[in-house]
């Protein structure tokens, strides 16, 4: 089997799956309540993702209910994200940046949104715009490398992920990445060891459904005696 083709493959689940967790997390409790019941479904969509009144962005501008506002354009747009309507998100974020141009979470989370469109340098842009305002931005940077890895720049990608790690060594999404990188360069070991250490991290934080997959990568990687072969 061609293995250097499987690993681009995992790339879309181990990469969307970061991305989409990251996204939503700030949403989960908004997101089980639209589940809740089918009857109540759209009404309590369509008031979470209310833009905020004029009285409330008058209260941000007295330096009231800033963080409020915030949460509020965050949890709408990460809604939107959840339906897949990109589109939509990618314009309420837009409005929270004209708001809070220094908001690195509103740039990262428009870089989600523009990666999942397929735009490809307008996405990097943004995720540079969040590590502008927060140069410790370890999502950011595992963000710009997988962006990257899609466009087969293998070797600009192992810098943004290396970029990630120093800021969390522990970050397995970017570890698991930088494995995936190493090996479509054909740098075997170190593809190895980066991906099992991603595995020994997925273990230790019970995240057995990252676990199980990277165990199944594995395996099929470590079968093939020449990873270089296309």
């Amino acid at each position: 089997m061609n293995h250097k083709f499987k690993v681009v493959a995992w790339i879309k689940p181990f990469g969307y799956l970061a991305l989409g967790l990251t996204v939503i997390s700030t949403s989960r409790t908004v997101l089980a309540k639209t589940s809740a019941t089918n009857h109540n479904h759209s009404n309590v969509i369509a008031r979470r993702t209310a833009l905020p009144t004029q009285q409330e962005f008058q209260l941000a501008q007295m330096g009231e209910n800033r963080d409020e506002e915030r949460t509020r354009f965050i949890q709408a747009a990460d809604a939107l994200y959840s339906q897949a309507k990109f589109t939509e998100a990618e314009e309420l974020l837009r409005k929270l940046i004209e708001r809070y141009p220094k908001y690195a979470v509103a740039h990262y989370k428009l870089g989600n949104v523009l990666f999942r469109q397929e735009k490809a340098e307008e996405a990097i842009a943004a995720y540079q715009q969040a590590i502008e305002h927060n140069s410790r931005y370890a999502l950011a940077y595992n963000a710009i490398g997988m962006v990257l890895a899609r466009q087969g720049r293998w070797q600009e990608a192992i810098a943004e992920y290396q970029k990630a790690l120093e800021i969390n060594p522990e970050y397995g999404e970017a570890l698991t990445h930088l494995g995936q990188a190493f090996w479509q360069q054909g740098r075997r070991d170190e593809a190895l060891a980066s991906l099992e250490k991603a595995l020994s991290i997925f273990k230790a934080q019970n995240r057995l459904d990252q676990a199980y997959r990277l165990e199944q990568l594995l395996r099929d990687l470590k079968s093939d005696d020449d990873p270089s072969v296309a």
